[in-house]
Protein backbone atom coordinates (compact mmCIF):
# COMPACT_ATOMS: atom_id res chain seq x y z
CA UNK A 1 0.00 0.00 0.00
CA UNK A 2 2.78 2.13 1.03
CA UNK A 3 4.69 1.65 -2.52
CA UNK A 4 1.16 2.80 -4.08
CA UNK A 5 0.75 6.12 -2.14
CA UNK A 6 4.30 7.23 -2.89
CA UNK A 7 3.82 6.43 -6.84
CA UNK A 8 0.22 8.60 -6.74
CA UNK A 9 2.13 11.14 -4.43
CA UNK A 10 5.09 11.56 -6.86
CA UNK A 11 2.49 11.46 -10.24
CA UNK A 12 0.18 14.18 -7.79
CA UNK A 13 3.63 16.39 -7.97
CA UNK A 14 3.63 15.71 -11.95
CA UNK A 15 0.66 16.59 -12.95
CA UNK A 16 0.68 19.84 -9.97
CA UNK A 17 3.32 21.07 -12.57
CA UNK A 18 1.84 19.75 -15.56
CA UNK A 19 -1.37 22.07 -14.89
CA UNK A 20 0.48 25.11 -14.83
CA UNK A 21 1.80 24.51 -18.61
CA UNK A 22 1.11 27.26 -20.84
CA UNK A 23 1.04 24.18 -23.46
CA UNK A 24 -1.27 22.35 -21.81
CA UNK A 25 -3.82 24.80 -20.72
CA UNK A 26 -3.84 25.97 -24.66
CA UNK A 27 -4.86 22.60 -25.31
CA UNK A 28 -8.46 22.68 -23.58
CA UNK A 29 -8.92 19.39 -23.76
CA UNK A 30 -6.42 17.48 -22.07
CA UNK A 31 -5.90 20.27 -19.53
CA UNK A 32 -9.24 19.56 -17.79
CA UNK A 33 -8.52 16.00 -17.94
CA UNK A 34 -5.27 16.00 -16.08
CA UNK A 35 -7.24 19.15 -13.65
CA UNK A 36 -9.91 16.48 -13.08
CA UNK A 37 -7.07 13.46 -12.09
CA UNK A 38 -5.39 15.83 -10.06
CA UNK A 39 -8.48 17.09 -8.01
CA UNK A 40 -9.10 13.05 -7.42
CA UNK A 41 -5.39 12.69 -6.27
CA UNK A 42 -5.37 15.41 -4.26
CA UNK A 43 -7.54 14.02 -1.03
CA UNK A 44 -5.47 10.65 -1.01
CA UNK A 45 -1.81 12.93 -1.12
CA UNK A 46 -3.49 14.80 1.77
CA UNK A 47 -4.23 11.88 4.03
CA UNK A 48 -0.83 10.50 3.05
CA UNK A 49 0.73 13.14 3.85
CA UNK A 50 -1.16 13.60 7.43
CA UNK A 51 0.27 9.84 7.83
CA UNK A 52 3.84 10.12 6.78
CA UNK A 53 3.79 13.15 9.42
CA UNK A 54 2.17 11.09 12.30
CA UNK A 55 4.89 8.08 11.64
CA UNK A 56 7.49 11.03 11.98
CA UNK A 57 6.25 11.94 15.41
CA UNK A 58 5.94 8.64 16.34
CA UNK A 59 9.28 7.62 15.79
CA UNK A 60 10.68 10.90 17.57
CA UNK A 61 8.69 10.04 20.45
CA UNK A 62 9.84 6.36 20.13
CA UNK A 63 13.62 7.39 20.32
CA UNK A 64 12.87 9.94 23.36
CA UNK A 65 11.28 7.36 25.27
CA UNK A 66 14.36 4.58 24.36
CA UNK A 67 16.73 7.31 25.53
CA UNK A 68 18.59 6.76 28.70
CA UNK A 69 19.26 10.10 29.91
CA UNK A 70 15.30 10.90 29.46
CA UNK A 71 13.77 11.64 32.87
CA UNK A 72 10.86 9.65 34.18
CA UNK A 73 8.03 12.04 34.00
CA UNK A 74 9.44 12.90 30.37
CA UNK A 75 9.04 9.55 29.71
CA UNK A 76 5.44 9.03 31.28
CA UNK A 77 4.42 11.86 28.28
CA UNK A 78 6.36 9.86 25.65
CA UNK A 79 4.16 7.02 26.55
CA UNK A 80 1.36 8.51 26.05
CA UNK A 81 1.76 10.59 23.13
CA UNK A 82 2.89 7.15 21.63
CA UNK A 83 -0.60 5.40 22.66
CA UNK A 84 -2.46 8.09 20.78
CA UNK A 85 0.09 8.36 17.78
CA UNK A 86 -0.85 5.16 17.40
CA UNK A 87 -4.53 4.97 17.32
CA UNK A 88 -4.14 8.26 14.73
CA UNK A 89 -1.76 5.83 12.62
CA UNK A 90 -4.22 3.17 13.06
CA UNK A 91 -7.38 5.70 12.03
CA UNK A 92 -5.60 6.87 8.91
CA UNK A 93 -4.48 4.19 7.43
CA UNK A 94 -7.76 2.73 7.32
CA UNK A 95 -8.88 5.89 5.81
CA UNK A 96 -6.14 5.29 3.35
CA UNK A 97 -7.59 1.85 2.67
CA UNK A 98 -10.95 3.50 1.62
CA UNK A 99 -9.56 6.22 -0.68
CA UNK A 100 -7.51 3.77 -2.44
CA UNK A 101 -10.65 1.41 -3.35
CA UNK A 102 -11.68 1.28 -6.80
CA UNK A 103 -13.88 4.66 -8.01
CA UNK A 104 -17.25 4.34 -9.34
CA UNK A 105 -16.89 6.00 -12.94
CA UNK A 106 -20.38 7.37 -12.41
CA UNK A 107 -20.12 8.38 -9.39
CA UNK A 108 -19.80 12.50 -10.00
CA UNK A 109 -22.58 12.27 -12.73
CA UNK A 110 -25.38 13.79 -12.57
CA UNK A 111 -28.66 10.89 -12.37
CA UNK A 112 -32.43 10.89 -13.58
CA UNK A 113 -34.57 9.82 -10.64
CA UNK A 114 -37.53 7.80 -11.82
CA UNK A 115 -40.29 7.21 -9.08
CA UNK A 116 -43.76 5.08 -9.99
CA UNK A 117 -46.38 4.59 -7.38
CA UNK A 118 -46.55 0.49 -7.02
CA UNK A 119 -49.64 -1.02 -5.00
CA UNK A 120 -51.64 0.78 -2.86
CA UNK A 121 -53.54 3.18 -5.37
CA UNK A 122 -54.10 6.97 -4.70
CA UNK A 123 -52.33 6.58 -1.18
CA UNK A 124 -49.14 5.09 -3.26
CA UNK A 125 -49.53 8.05 -5.99
CA UNK A 126 -49.24 10.66 -2.85
CA UNK A 127 -46.10 8.99 -1.33
CA UNK A 128 -44.15 9.03 -4.70
CA UNK A 129 -44.75 12.75 -4.44
CA UNK A 130 -43.89 12.68 -0.90
CA UNK A 131 -40.33 10.84 -1.88
CA UNK A 132 -39.94 13.32 -4.76
CA UNK A 133 -40.35 16.43 -2.74
CA UNK A 134 -37.73 14.28 -0.13
CA UNK A 135 -35.40 14.29 -3.03
CA UNK A 136 -35.39 17.74 -4.09
CA UNK A 137 -35.24 19.59 -1.18
CA UNK A 138 -31.83 16.78 -0.58
CA UNK A 139 -30.89 17.81 -3.84
CA UNK A 140 -31.73 21.97 -2.70
CA UNK A 141 -29.80 21.43 0.69
CA UNK A 142 -26.65 20.30 -1.61
CA UNK A 143 -27.02 23.01 -3.74
CA UNK A 144 -27.65 20.84 -7.01
CA UNK A 145 -30.08 21.75 -9.84
CA UNK A 146 -33.81 19.58 -9.85
CA UNK A 147 -35.06 19.18 -13.69
CA UNK A 148 -38.68 17.95 -14.06
CA UNK A 149 -38.53 15.48 -17.43
CA UNK A 150 -41.72 13.92 -17.58
CA UNK A 151 -44.46 13.31 -14.73
CA UNK A 152 -47.86 11.64 -14.59
CA UNK A 153 -49.97 13.07 -11.69
CA UNK A 154 -53.40 11.85 -10.43
CA UNK A 155 -54.46 15.33 -9.60
CA UNK A 156 -54.71 15.49 -5.97
CA UNK A 157 -51.08 16.36 -5.45
CA UNK A 158 -50.40 12.13 -6.31
CA UNK A 159 -47.76 10.75 -9.13
CA UNK A 160 -48.29 7.61 -10.85
CA UNK A 161 -44.72 8.50 -12.50
CA UNK A 162 -42.39 11.25 -12.04
CA UNK A 163 -39.18 11.52 -13.74
CA UNK A 164 -36.25 14.28 -12.66
CA UNK A 165 -33.00 15.02 -13.21
CA UNK A 166 -30.61 15.83 -10.31
CA UNK A 167 -27.29 18.18 -11.87
CA UNK A 168 -24.38 18.55 -9.65
CA UNK A 169 -21.31 16.94 -8.23
CA UNK A 170 -21.09 13.54 -6.73
CA UNK A 171 -25.13 13.24 -7.18
CA UNK A 172 -24.87 9.46 -8.20
CA UNK A 173 -22.35 9.10 -5.29
CA UNK A 174 -24.96 9.91 -3.23
CA UNK A 175 -28.17 8.87 -4.61
CA UNK A 176 -27.44 5.93 -6.54
CA UNK A 177 -28.14 3.76 -2.73
CA UNK A 178 -32.03 4.73 -3.11
CA UNK A 179 -32.62 2.53 -6.23
CA UNK A 180 -35.48 0.22 -4.64
CA UNK A 181 -38.79 -0.36 -3.12
CA UNK A 182 -39.98 2.28 -0.91
CA UNK A 183 -42.76 1.09 1.26
CA UNK A 184 -44.97 3.61 3.04
CA UNK A 185 -47.02 2.80 6.37
CA UNK A 186 -49.39 5.11 7.09
CA UNK A 187 -53.33 5.96 7.75
CA UNK A 188 -54.62 7.95 4.76
CA UNK A 189 -56.57 11.27 5.24
CA UNK A 190 -59.71 9.14 3.88
CA UNK A 191 -59.46 6.36 6.06
CA UNK A 192 -62.04 7.16 8.75
CA UNK A 193 -61.61 4.13 11.24
CA UNK A 194 -57.71 4.63 12.12
CA UNK A 195 -56.36 1.67 9.88
CA UNK A 196 -52.76 1.47 8.97
CA UNK A 197 -52.59 0.67 5.15
CA UNK A 198 -48.93 0.11 3.20
CA UNK A 199 -48.35 0.88 0.16
CA UNK A 200 -45.00 1.22 -1.84
CA UNK A 201 -42.80 3.07 -4.41
CA UNK A 202 -40.58 2.39 -6.23
CA UNK A 203 -37.41 4.49 -7.14
CA UNK A 204 -34.54 4.16 -9.78
CA UNK A 205 -31.69 6.21 -10.08
CA UNK A 206 -30.00 6.24 -13.31
CA UNK A 207 -26.38 8.33 -13.93
CA UNK A 208 -26.46 10.51 -16.92
CA UNK A 209 -25.06 9.26 -20.11
CA UNK A 210 -21.93 10.94 -22.10
CA UNK A 211 -22.08 11.14 -26.09
CA UNK A 212 -19.39 9.73 -26.18
CA UNK A 213 -20.00 6.80 -23.86
CA UNK A 214 -23.24 5.91 -25.97
CA UNK A 215 -24.05 6.34 -29.25
CA UNK A 216 -27.31 5.08 -30.57
CA UNK A 217 -28.44 4.11 -34.39
CA UNK A 218 -30.92 6.20 -35.31
CA UNK A 219 -32.27 3.26 -37.50
CA UNK A 220 -32.47 1.24 -33.81
CA UNK A 221 -35.07 4.00 -32.58
CA UNK A 222 -38.86 4.36 -33.17
CA UNK A 223 -40.14 8.06 -32.37
CA UNK A 224 -43.94 8.18 -32.07
CA UNK A 225 -45.80 11.48 -31.13
CA UNK A 226 -49.00 12.13 -29.59
CA UNK A 227 -51.13 15.00 -28.05
CA UNK A 228 -50.20 15.16 -24.52
CA UNK A 229 -52.63 14.81 -22.05
CA UNK A 230 -52.83 15.22 -17.85
CA UNK A 231 -55.42 15.22 -15.13
CA UNK A 232 -57.74 17.80 -15.36
CA UNK A 233 -57.10 19.37 -18.12
CA UNK A 234 -53.35 19.96 -16.85
CA UNK A 235 -50.54 20.15 -19.47
CA UNK A 236 -53.06 19.11 -22.60
CA UNK A 237 -52.38 20.88 -25.88
CA UNK A 238 -54.03 20.65 -29.38
CA UNK A 239 -50.53 19.66 -31.24
CA UNK A 240 -48.90 16.78 -30.94
CA UNK A 241 -45.90 17.54 -28.94
CA UNK A 242 -45.68 15.12 -26.80
CA UNK A 243 -42.80 12.03 -27.89
CA UNK A 244 -42.45 8.19 -27.44
CA UNK A 245 -39.04 6.72 -28.29
CA UNK A 246 -38.51 2.82 -28.64
CA UNK A 247 -35.13 1.31 -28.58
CA UNK A 248 -36.30 -1.26 -30.99
CA UNK A 249 -32.97 -3.94 -30.06
CA UNK A 250 -33.99 -3.71 -26.18
CA UNK A 251 -37.46 -2.90 -25.80
CA UNK A 252 -36.79 -0.16 -24.01
CA UNK A 253 -39.15 2.96 -24.03
CA UNK A 254 -39.14 6.47 -22.96
CA UNK A 255 -41.71 9.04 -23.22
CA UNK A 256 -42.18 12.89 -22.46
CA UNK A 257 -44.99 15.17 -22.86
CA UNK A 258 -44.29 18.08 -20.47
CA UNK A 259 -42.60 20.85 -22.74
CA UNK A 260 -45.21 22.55 -25.35
CA UNK A 261 -41.99 21.80 -27.90
CA UNK A 262 -41.77 18.34 -29.79
CA UNK A 263 -38.14 18.86 -30.05
CA UNK A 264 -37.32 19.53 -26.44
CA UNK A 265 -39.96 16.23 -25.30
CA UNK A 266 -37.96 14.53 -28.38
CA UNK A 267 -34.35 15.75 -26.53
CA UNK A 268 -35.57 14.97 -22.97
CA UNK A 269 -36.87 11.60 -23.97
CA UNK A 270 -33.82 10.70 -25.43
CA UNK A 271 -31.60 11.59 -22.84
CA UNK A 272 -33.68 9.06 -20.31
CA UNK A 273 -33.91 6.81 -22.97
CA UNK A 274 -29.84 6.59 -22.99
CA UNK A 275 -29.75 6.38 -19.38
CA UNK A 276 -31.98 3.44 -19.32
CA UNK A 277 -29.69 1.46 -22.20
CA UNK A 278 -26.81 2.02 -20.17
CA UNK A 279 -28.46 1.49 -16.50
CA UNK A 280 -29.64 -2.39 -18.30
CA UNK A 281 -26.08 -3.00 -19.12
CA UNK A 282 -25.26 -1.84 -15.14
CA UNK A 283 -27.90 -3.80 -13.90
CA UNK A 284 -26.85 -7.20 -15.30
CA UNK A 285 -22.95 -6.94 -14.59
CA UNK A 286 -23.98 -5.54 -10.80
CA UNK A 287 -26.16 -8.83 -10.41
CA UNK A 288 -23.34 -10.64 -11.59
CA UNK A 289 -20.63 -9.07 -8.62
CA UNK A 290 -23.43 -9.16 -6.04
CA UNK A 291 -24.25 -13.20 -6.78
CA UNK A 292 -20.13 -13.22 -5.96
CA UNK A 293 -20.04 -11.24 -3.19
CA UNK A 294 -23.83 -11.88 -1.88
CA UNK A 295 -24.16 -7.73 -0.80
CA UNK A 296 -26.96 -5.81 -1.38
CA UNK A 297 -25.69 -2.37 -0.73
CA UNK A 298 -25.65 -0.28 -3.46
CA UNK A 299 -26.80 -3.36 -5.94
CA UNK A 300 -29.36 -1.27 -7.13
CA UNK A 301 -31.82 -4.50 -7.08
CA UNK A 302 -34.97 -2.69 -8.37
CA UNK A 303 -37.66 -5.01 -6.78
CA UNK A 304 -35.52 -5.40 -3.22
CA UNK A 305 -37.43 -3.62 -1.08
CA UNK A 306 -35.14 -1.47 0.92
CA UNK A 307 -36.53 1.06 3.05
CA UNK A 308 -39.93 1.38 4.86
CA UNK A 309 -41.40 4.74 6.31
CA UNK A 310 -43.71 4.08 9.35
CA UNK A 311 -45.96 7.06 10.57
CA UNK A 312 -47.32 5.67 13.40
CA UNK A 313 -43.77 5.43 14.90
CA UNK A 314 -42.24 8.87 13.02
CA UNK A 315 -39.73 6.12 11.91
CA UNK A 316 -37.63 5.22 9.18
CA UNK A 317 -35.60 1.92 8.50
CA UNK A 318 -33.25 0.79 5.82
CA UNK A 319 -33.55 -3.49 5.66
CA UNK A 320 -30.32 -3.50 3.79
CA UNK A 321 -28.11 -2.21 6.75
CA UNK A 322 -30.51 -2.58 9.78
CA UNK A 323 -30.91 1.20 10.63
CA UNK A 324 -33.51 2.83 12.38
CA UNK A 325 -34.06 6.91 12.30
CA UNK A 326 -36.60 8.33 14.63
CA UNK A 327 -37.23 11.70 12.24
CA UNK A 328 -39.63 10.82 10.31
CA UNK A 329 -40.71 14.74 9.26
CA UNK A 330 -36.82 16.01 8.96
CA UNK A 331 -35.85 12.66 7.05
CA UNK A 332 -39.00 13.82 4.26
CA UNK A 333 -37.92 17.35 4.79
CA UNK A 334 -34.65 16.00 2.71
CA UNK A 335 -32.61 15.62 6.00
CA UNK A 336 -31.21 12.24 4.30
CA UNK A 337 -27.71 12.67 5.04
CA UNK A 338 -27.27 10.36 7.68
CA UNK A 339 -29.12 7.38 6.53
CA UNK A 340 -27.07 8.04 3.10
CA UNK A 341 -23.71 8.33 5.07
CA UNK A 342 -24.17 4.94 6.90
CA UNK A 343 -24.82 2.84 3.31
CA UNK A 344 -22.23 4.92 1.83
CA UNK A 345 -19.53 3.32 5.04
CA UNK A 346 -21.76 -0.13 4.81
CA UNK A 347 -20.82 -0.05 0.83
CA UNK A 348 -16.91 0.51 1.65
CA UNK A 349 -16.74 -1.94 4.32
CA UNK A 350 -18.07 -4.75 1.69
CA UNK A 351 -15.54 -3.21 -0.70
CA UNK A 352 -12.74 -3.61 1.83
CA UNK A 353 -13.80 -6.99 2.66
CA UNK A 354 -13.91 -8.22 -0.67
CA UNK A 355 -10.54 -6.73 -1.22
CA UNK A 356 -9.00 -8.61 1.26
CA UNK A 357 -10.36 -12.10 1.04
Amino acid sequence: MLEKLQFLQDKYEDLTVKVSDPDVINDQNLWQTLVKEHAELQPIVEKYKEYKSAKEAYEETKEILHDKSTDDELKEMAKMEMEELEEQIETIEEELKILLLPKDPNDDKNVFVEIRAGTGGDEAALFAADLFRMYARYAERQGWKVEMMSSNDIGVGGYKEVIFMISGRGAYSKLKYESGVHRVQRIPTTESSGRIHTSAATVAVLPEVDDVELEINENDLRIDVFRASGAGGQHVNMTDSAVRITHIPTGIVASCQDEKSQHKNKEKALKILKARILDQAIQEQNAEIAEERKSQVGSGDRSERIRTYNFPQGRITDHRINMTIHKLDSFLDGDIDEMIDALITSDQAEKMRAVES
